[in-house]
């Protein structure tokens, strides 16, 4: 019979005990066991004990690991490397339950593709995987944000939670649950590790699309300080082609919050850049097409509607350019109770003037892409 306990004792308190420091040899293999999937009775068959017992050496784990039920059982086996996935499946078979799995050689495991730069998502082998409800993938998109570091526990929750901590540490149980989600089943290695200081993403076995985007941003960099203009416009391209919508779309929590504005403001700026360079090279209708989209989804961004009245007016187009003035002048009244800036009001009357040379195409304030993700 399945048992359940449920313990007084902090959670806080007990995050992390090795099973090995604590347990008897009995009681690891039935933890080992249970970590596998095994129901109670089948482990008492495996043991030739009577399933009594098994629940009675459960019930002592729970207390001893000051752990909350039999999931967090199944987690705490994971964790401290009684089982691994793969390598310790439930038998399938209709024959008595083995504990004893033979180990499959170390194979190259097909990479988990994340992405982070619309709502979350992650495919293996081409197929989307289910990843659960969003508290649930905010813990995998800070791993993923973690770029290869280790995250306690504590910051995991710090995270995704905040000020509003969840009533129990539940972080395990989603690590685990994420664990079994990406996890193909055809050999021993998981995406998600657990290290001394907390849970990493495996380096190698997950394809972000945040890492990518730093690549390409370092490559913008380079180009535009060695002069390839062209290059740019190329990478700048292929960088706006990885955001499918808002970033980390619908996440909760400070690190959803604080990385949406980043990467938001980081697609931003790698949009003016490429379409600085387009108006260089006289690209001007694909410049004008790009600077509507951006304007219209952020309306208050000044320096964008300076960008858009000079490629009008360089199109020929100012009475789109006069237009696109006092659109932006009236939602910065309407919205924050501002007039335009100086910078805005410095291109305006230069389009009323006719002034060519004041309106000459240099870098927007704040166009730097930075080399971060």
């Amino acid at each position: 019979m399945p048992t359940t306990l449920t313990t007084d004792r902090p959670r806080a308190t007990t995050l992390f005990r090795p099973a090995a420091a604590v347990l008897g040899h009995q009681e690891r293999r039935v933890l080992s066991a249970i970590g596998c999937g095994l129901r109670d009775d089948e482990i008492a068959a495996e043991l030739a004990v009577p399933e009594d017992t098994v629940a009675e050496h459960l019930a002592r784990i729970l207390v001893k690991l000051g752990l909350r039920d039999r999931a967090a059982a199944i987690v705490h086996a994971f964790d401290c490397g009684l089982v691994v996935p793969g390598r310790g499946p439930r038998p399938r078979s209709a024959g008595p339950a083995s504990l004893t799995v033979a180990a499959r050689a170390p194979g190259p495991a097909p990479k988990v593709r994340i992405s982070l730069l619309g709502p979350v998502r992650a495919w293996r082998d081409g197929r989307l995987i289910d990843l659960g409800h969003l508290r649930q993938q905010a813990v995998l998109a800070a791993l993923a944000l973690g770029a290869g570091r280790s995250l306690s526990q504590q910051q995991l929750l710090d995270d995704v939670w905040g000020m509003e901590p969840p009533v129990t540490n539940v972080v395990p149980v989603y690590v685990y649950r994420l664990r079994k989600a990406l996890h193909d089943g055809a050999g021993p290695r998981t995406v998600i590790e657990r290290g001394l200081r907390g849970y990493q993403l495996v380096p190698g076995a997950v394809d972000a699309d945040v890492a990518h985007l730093r690549e390409l941003v370092t490559g913008i960099g380079k180009a535009t300080r060695t002069g390839e203009p062209l290059e740019v416009v190329r990478l700048c391209a292929q960088a706006l082609k990885l955001f499918h919508g808002e970033p980390l779309a619908g996440l909760p929590g400070p690190l959803a919050e604080l990385e949406r504005l980043r990467l938001t403001e980081r697609r931003i700026a790698i949009v003016r850049r490429k379409v600085e360079w387009q108006l260089r090279l006289g690209q001007d209708a694909e410049a004008i097409d790009e600077l509507f989209a951006l304007t219209a989804a952020h309306p208050l961004d000044e320096p964008l509607a300076a960008m858009l009245m000079r490629a009008l007016y360089r199109d020929g187009r100012q009475a789109e350019a006069l237009t696109v003035f006092e659109r932006a002048r009236r939602r910065l009244a309407d919205d924050l109770g501002v007039p335009p800036s100086r910078m805005l009001r410095r291109a305006h009357q230069m389009i009323l003037r006719g002034d060519e040379a004041g309106l000459g195409l240099t870098p927007p304030a704040g166009a730097d892409v930075g080399t971060g993700p």
